[in-house]
């Protein structure tokens, strides 16, 4: 499937979805009514290196020895499986080639295609917790995420059992109709890495220079934080993406042998 067969206006016309009814779900899941917003942020090429799974995947860097994370909170309102809320934790990639620093990232943006592996994948709903561990490899457990808005800010917190894994704060910004955009997520199920496309049309749409307009407060005492705080993120983000309406189809995921 290429961006361009995709229709702004009528998203989801001409994709067939086949029927999975021992995970009560239909592939490709689509996505109707939905707000994210992502923060991107600099963190040490060596260090997250180390938590890639092969070593085909190579961090992208703005420039050396800097790479990028992304942090993404997703509040679901209607899709095939149901609303849920979803935090992503990811970094960005590229597969087997190894990336120029700065030059990929920018080819990238261009291009509006996007490739990262999931780190992790907290949501609050076991049906797209148990389809996504069981038959896409996706890092995924329950999590407490809830959503706030105050004083033209949004607020995601992440815990778990309690314990507060991070917040996301991010500024609400005028928006207008954004670029249809594909995601190529990585992950790895028993050893073996596995892709899925994910296509997002943004409704309302609006992409800032990080400073100012997002901040990530990192916890403590989960393993997620010890991770986090270890890659050497930057203070601040390079990139904030907010967007309060999109659609979105995610493909099922496929062995890389297959791409």
């Amino acid at each position: 499937m290429k961006k361009g067969f995709l229709d702004r206006n009528n998203f989801f016309k001409g994709i067939d979805q086949i029927e999975n009814k021992e995970y009560d779900v239909k592939l490709p899941i689509f996505y109707y009514d939905n707000t994210a917003m992502s923060a991107i942020y600099l963190a040490s090429t060596r260090k997250v290196r180390k938590y890639l799974p092969s070593p085909d995947m190579h961090p992208v860097e703005m420039f050396p020895g800097r790479c990028l994370m992304v942090f993404s909170a997703f509040e679901y309102r209607s899709t095939d499986i149901d609303p849920y809320n979803e935090f992503s934790i990811a970094s960005v990639i590229s597969f087997r080639k190894r990336a120029i620093p700065g030059l990929t990232s920018m080819i990238y943006m261009l291009k509006n295609d996007f490739s990262a592996f999931i780190h992790h994948l907290p949501v609050t709903a076991e049906r797209p917790r148990k389809g996504g561990v069981e038959i896409a490899g996706y890092p995924k457990f329950i999590a407490d995420i809830t959503f706030s808005r105050e004083n033209g800010w949004t607020t995601c917190t992440v815990a778990e059992n309690g314990q507060r894994i991070l917040t996301l704060r991010g500024r609400k910004t005028g928006t207008s109709r954004g670029r249809i955009t594909k995601y190529n997520t990585y992950t790895v199920k028993n050893g073996i890495p596995l892709k899925a496309n994910l296509y997002i049309n943004p409704i309302q749409y609006r992409q800032t220079i990080g400073l100012g307009s997002a901040k990530l407060e990192i916890g403590s005492g989960h393993g997620i934080c010890t991770e986090l705080k270890d890659m050497s993120l930057s203070r601040w983000p390079v990139l904030y993406q907010y967007i309060p309406s999109y659609e979105a189809i995610l493909f099922n995921s496929k062995n890389i042998i297959d791409d």
